[in-house]
């Protein structure tokens, strides 16, 4: 009796483990950043869209980005025991193998691109389609090859706010490309600084991810504040296309040039600290702005 209760201890513990595994493999927090852009999208193109609407946008594209998460790691799995940050993910560890997380970003590709295709439409399906191959099977081995992997990785990491537009309006309309446009642009600042932050692991793994000729140095500095810079005409584009109204655009502005001063303060110093400050500064920015779009709309 006592051994078959630990037996069963023993079980659950190891279905546990393995659920926890596949959890991660998720990437969730950056599936679910995704998932809300492409929600802001969705809102903004159908302010009185239903919350199942907005839900199961979300979850489509939370399925779409966590299918292509796993196709990056399953790619990486031999890179990622070389970094300190990725090296206790599950496939480096082998708390799953190859084959178990191909079969499970299978079903979560598969089933995302029907969701969205079934329930909203087939073009929202197809740009989440080109979504995943661009992120999956170009962005990922085009680190060890080029810089320019941060320039194509930014074209799918832009796409979810368009797809939640296409997904409430079925229409690839100007609105849906300004989305796209301030989140495009967006990424640079944001990339080029975590990449700094981490250079010295991303070169354990012979990843390429500052600019040309850059590094830790003015030039990349100078790149950033650039992209920074051009995101505060970029977010004034909601308003003038009837988007949003003033309120959301002055936020806009205010929380540009508050970026905008943190790439200066990296340009006096170059230094990691600097950096991490744009790393944290971005990860505010897009979520506040967006939020502002969608509360000014409704």
């Amino acid at each position: 009796m006592i051994t078959d209760r630990l037996e069963s201890v023993l079980s659950i513990g190891i279905m546990a483990q393995k659920a926890s595994a596949y959890f991660k493999l998720l990437k969730f927090r950056l599936s679910f950043t995704v998932a809300f852009s492409s929600a802001i999208g969705y809102i903004l193109g159908q302010p009185g869209g239903s919350w199942i609407g907005i839900a199961l946008v979300m979850l489509g594209g939370l399925m779409v980005t966590g299918s292509a998460n796993i196709i990056n790691q399953l790619l990486e799995k031999d890179l990622d025991k070389l970094m300190k940050r990725t090296a206790g993910r599950p496939l480096p560890t082998g708390q799953v193998s190859p084959l178990e997380a191909a079969i499970y970003c299978a079903v979560l590709g598969i089933g995302g691109l029907l969701l969205l295709g079934t329930y909203f439409n087939v073009l929202t399906a197809a740009i989440s389609l080109v979504s995943l191959i661009l992120y999956g099977f170009i962005y990922t081995p085009l680190k060890r090859i080029s810089p320019i992997n941060v320039f194509v990785g930014a074209i799918p990491g832009a796409l979810p706010p368009l797809i939640g537009w296409v997904a409430a309006t079925g229409v690839l309309s100007v609105e849906a490309w300004i989305l796209f446009g301030i989140q495009f642009i967006w990424q640079f600042p944001h990339f080029w600084a975590i990449a700094w932050v981490l250079d010295d692991d991303y070169k354990r793994a012979g990843f390429k991810m500052l600019p040309f000729e850059g590094g830790k140095n003015l030039k990349t500095a100078v790149q950033i504040m650039i992209y920074t810079l051009m995101l505060i005409p970029l977010s004034l584009l909601p308003l003038q296309f009837g988007m949003t109204g003033t309120t959301s655009a002055l936020i806009a502005v205010v929380c540009g040039v508050l970026f905008l001063a943190q790439t200066f303060h990296l340009m006096r110093t170059c230094t990691k600290k600097a950096a991490m400050n744009i790393m944290f500064g971005s990860f505010l920015y897009l979520p506040i702005v967006q939020i502002a779009f969608v509360l000014d709309k409704i």
